[in-house]
Order: C-alpha cells, then sequence, then structure tokens
C-alpha cells in the first residue's frame, strides 16, 4: 500500500548545523551546505531515489536523464523548504516577499462565521502559512489535524529556538475524540486544516487518480469535510525565485456525503499545482504502489 512511516529524515546535529550557519551568514550561506546533503541522498538514499524517480518519469513523462538529475533538484529544493521554515519561525520573516492568489475566498469564509476547512497537501511549505495569513488582514485561529509521529527529538530542538506558533494541534485518535475538537473548532469559527496525501496501515483510505496513476487518499478529510456543511477550501504555498513564496487559495465545490467527488477536486487541483512547481513534490515512498508490484513481477 501507497503509504508513510509519519517519520521524518535527519539529526539534531545536522538542524543546529544548519540554524548555526543562518543565524551567522544567512540563509543563503545555508543554502549553500544543502548542495551537499542533497548529493548525500541522492547517492544514498536508494529506496526514496526510486519513488521520486518514479513520480518524474512515468508521472511527469520526463526523460530518464531529467529525472535522474530532478532528483537532486528535489531533495535540494526540500531542504531549501526546511530552512525557509526554520528561518521564518525564528524571527526572519522580513527576509522573505510574498504574494496572495485568492485571499477575497479566505476573508468570505470568515464572514459567513461557519468556521472551515483547509486541505492541503505535501507540496510546497504550508507550515509557513500563519506567518503570512496576518498580512492580508484577516484574524483567524487554524487547528491543523496531524498524528503524534514525527522525530521527537529534532521537534524539541526546533520548538527552543523558534517562536511558538500560533497554530493548534488536534491528534488523531482511535476513539474518534478528535472529531468532536474539529466540531468544537468549527462552533467557533476557526479553521480545520488537513492534508489529504497521506494515510497510514489500518486507515480507512479511497482510490483516485493523479497524475494518471490511481493511488490511495486518506478517507478521513474528505469524509469529514464532505458532510460537516461547512466551507472547504485547497490551499497550498509554494516557493519561487530569491525567497518568495506565492500562496494559492482555491475554493471547492462540496456536495453533501459525496466525499469521492470532493477527493477527486483536490486531486486535480494538487496536479495542478505539481505542474507548475514539480520540484515541491514531497512525498518520499511509493505513493502510487507502483514499485512494489513491479518487484512482484
Amino acid at each position: 500500500m501507497s503509504q508513510w512511516d509519519g517519520k521524518s529524515k535527519g539529526t539534531v546535529l545536522g538542524y543546529k548545523i544548519f540554524v548555526f550557519f543562518i543565524k551567522k551568514a544567512g540563509i543563503k550561506s545555508a543554502y549553500f551546505i544543502l548542495y551537499f546533503v542533497a548529493l548525500y541522498y541522492f547517492i544514498f538514499l536508494k529506496k526514496s531515489n526510486k519513488a521520486i524517480f518514479y513520480y518524474f518519469k512515468e508521472r511527469l513523462g520526463y526523460s530518464y536523464f531529467k529525472s535522474k538529475r530532478m532528483i537532486f533538484n528535489s531533495y535540494y529544493t526540500f531542504g531549501q523548504i526546511i530552512l525557509d521554515k526554520i528561518s521564518i519561525a525564528a524571527g526572519m520573516r522580513n527576509e522573505f516577499t510574498y504574494e496572495f492568489d485568492g485571499e477575497e475566498i479566505l476573508k468570505k469564509l470568515l464572514v459567513e462565521k461557519k468556521g472551515g476547512i483547509l486541505i492541503s497537501a505535501h507540496i510546497g511549505n504550508f507550515e509557513i502559512a500563519e506567518h503570512f495569513f496576518g498580512e492580508i488582514d484577516i484574524n483567524f485561529q487554524i487547528n491543523l489535524v496531524t498524528t503524534d509521529l514525527e522525530h521527537t527529538a529534532i521537534k524539541k530542538y526546533l520548538d527552543r529556538i523558534t517562536q511558538k506558533p500560533s497554530v493548534k494541534f488536534i491528534l488523531i485518535n482511535d476513539d474518534m475524540s478528535h472529531v468532536f475538537e474539529i466540531s468544537a473548532a468549527l462552533g467557533r469559527n476557526e479553521l480545520i486544516c488537513f492534508t489529504g496525501d497521506r494515510y497510514f496501515e489500518g486507515v480507512k483510505s479511497l482510490p483516485e487518480k493523479l497524475l494518471g496513476q490511481e493511488a490511495q487518499f486518506p478517507a478521513g478529510p474528505f469524509l469529514i469535510a464532505s458532510r460537516l456543511k461547512v466551507p472547504v477550501v485547497f490551499v497550498y504555498v509554494m516557493k519561487e525565485h530569491n525567497l518568495h513564496y506565492h500562496l494559492y487559495t482555491r475554493e471547492a465545490q462540496v456536495k453533501n456525503r459525496d466525499e469521492k467527488g470532493l477527493l477527486k477536486a483536490y486531486s486535480e487541483s494538487v496536479e495542478s499545482m505539481l505542474k507548475k512547481y514539480p520540484l515541491q513534490w514531497f512525498n518520499y515512498f511509493d505513493f502510487w504502489d507502483q514499485l512494489e508490484k513491479q518487484s512482484e513481477k
């Protein structure tokens, strides 16, 4: 099954080295070090290399040699995304520029006072969105629905050096108590954010095509969003050149209890972003469940 194990790569020491260079010599100096980290990943991370190679060659249709080159570029871009997130959270927000595409959708959503659901993906850098929302003169609380499987040592270190996020976290629990937390937050006119492109073993999934090939998506975000009768918005924060970010907001047309229709709209939305920003796909595993099938032949 195309699933993620919930664990990030990297070590606390590695993060400390990058933070040192960011503080002493600036973000661009840390970018330079990333070349060597990306090269290490390119040489030694065989499993994720196969997965991302499949994405470039089979799903985007790149040539063999271009796909190989794009693997390195993908790791390098992912490293930049992480460093940008750390820098902004550490108080270097003014080093970056930004633009909004669809901010009127968020403003309209809050005026309706129903709360709302944001669905994003592991593309771009959505985790920095809260640092930019204040610039468009809207004030709201974001609740991120997530698991508690991240690398705790790295998380604790970053918590010490960065500003406390205003985002609240709703942890997914086996007893389904998170559903009541989501409902309560919506009742307070708050926003609920899901990522819709990773699921775990034992969790209900839904099939849908992405870039021409069927994959499995977590059913939860789409079941909940299609049943709560609140506005649903697709949101992405995509990195562009020279420390510039572009926030996209797209309103979803949701029919009651039509989770499959919402998932289809979501996959089409994600696909449009990937075709514009192919290097910002950060699912480094067998997302389409094709590599395992090929190995069984």
